[in-house]
């Protein structure tokens, strides 16, 4: 179509004269100013609240994992140490107990060597399974503990009170 001069004289003017006439026209108006990281300022707080909520309900659902994970622990172990091995009976590991330490599972000698329930030294305690603390274990963990020493050497491991 534009194969004639005619046509294409004619289009090349229209192309030509439009854009000057609009930039003639507009010649008043300020410039649009130009958008740089600059220039940018912090979003609205209307803006950010959807992230600030997100953040929350994923601490909130990270903290009810961990502790159905940590309730879940606590059954397992209250489970583990349910029964006592060897035929001992918690009448006898409470007297025991109480005679050394008067019952108290977090109880400590004077002297930081005994420790727990049962008076437990480090080296006794992990002759039995135990780690750590004797005296931060659960008073189960304690007792079980116990009637494995019982069931394996009687009452000679507490001279006074066994």
């Amino acid at each position: 179509m534009l194969t004639k001069r005619t046509y294409f004289i004619s289009v090349l003017i229209a192309c030509l004269v439009v854009p000057a006439v609009a930039f003639a026209a507009g010649g008043d108006a300020p410039a649009q100013p130009r958008i740089g990281v600059a220039d940018a300022v912090p979003a609205p707080l209307a803006l950010r609240q959807p992230a600030i909520a997100f953040r929350r309900t994923i601490r909130v659902t990270v903290a009810r994992i961990e502790a159905r994970h940590r309730a879940e622990a606590r059954r397992r172990r209250r489970e583990l140490f349910a029964s006592l091995p060897g035929g001992v009976s918690q009448a006898t590991l409470d007297a025991i107990g109480a005679c050394e330490s008067g019952g108290d599972p977090a109880a400590v000698s004077s002297d930081g060597s005994y420790r727990g329930k049962y008076q437990f030294d480090y080296g006794t305690w992990e002759s039995v399974g135990g780690s750590g603390d004797p005296a931060a274990a659960p008073e189960a963990e304690q007792d079980y503990r116990a009637a494995l020493l019982y069931a394996r050497s009687g009452s000679s491991p507490w001279p006074v009170c066994g």
